[in-house]
């Protein structure tokens, strides 16, 4: 009997995890159509621009991933897609009982009017340091400060330096004071990113965005712009 009550517990305790995880999901997803609705952003539940298959890094991480509850439009004129991206890494114990730790993120794609090569840019930490131990050494700007804050690495790094330059690099050092933002750019798409964030704290994800854009120094649109839709900061 004491064994029976004990399975009716867990099952009871199952399903209770089991409905409070798909009610804070639907309370998400519920906000975030108001997010979209009050900032003029169309919402859709799935991925269907295939956000993961856009080649940045943060997107190749993990053993699984995905993306979900997409919001596009345009952020002060600037063409964007945000959403909630997931991945996922898996573990065994001794026994061989198999495990998954999910990281979860905010992220922001935005469209860029020129075509560079990929640079990310990411907040120094213990990876990254040991990364810089075993040979993917980040690249070394003139500012002390910005080099303890950041890790830069690039498959161009000529075209790196002429992106980050001090005014670019003065805005990246105030950015940190903000939030902990990572950012790549590629091809023709900028992405930043920072742990998942509520509905309501999205604003300084997408104004950082459209920031980061704004300080794209003028030599990397004259250089790598676009023909007819180079921007001007």
């Amino acid at each position: 009997m004491s064994a029976l009550l004990v399975s009716v517990a867990v099952a009871l305790a199952l399903g209770i995890a089991a409905y409070l995880s798909w009610k804070r999901k639907q309370q998400r997803r519920e906000d975030l159509m108001g997010f979209g609705l009050q900032y003029g952003l169309e919402y859709s539940r799935q991925d269907t621009y295939g956000l993961v298959a856009s080649g940045f890094h943060l997107f190749t991480q993990g053993d699984g991933r995905g993306c979900e509850n997409v919001l596009s439009g345009t952020w002060q004129g600037l063409p964007v897609r945000e959403a909630d991206y997931w991945y996922y890494t898996e573990s065994s114990d001794s026994h061989g009982n198999r495990s998954k730790s999910y990281h979860y993120f905010s992220v922001v794609l935005a469209e860029v009017a020129a075509v560079v090569p990929d640079v990310r840019i990411e907040r120094e930490n213990v990876v990254t340091w040991l990364a810089d131990r075993v040979g993917l050494r980040d690249l070394e700007f003139e500012s002390e400060e910005f080099n303890r804050t950041f890790n830069v690495k690039a498959s161009d790094q000529e075209f790196a330096f002429k992106l980050v330059d001090g005014r670019m690099i003065q805005w990246l050092l105030a950015s940190a004071q903000a939030g902990s933002f990572g950012f790549e750019i590629r091809g023709s798409e900028l992405l930043v990113y920072c742990k998942r964030l509520k509905p309501t704290a999205l604003i300084p994800l997408l104004g950082t965005a459209k920031a980061f854009h704004d300080h794209v120094p003028r030599l990397v649109w004259s250089e790598y712009g676009r023909q007819g839709e180079r921007s001007t900061p």
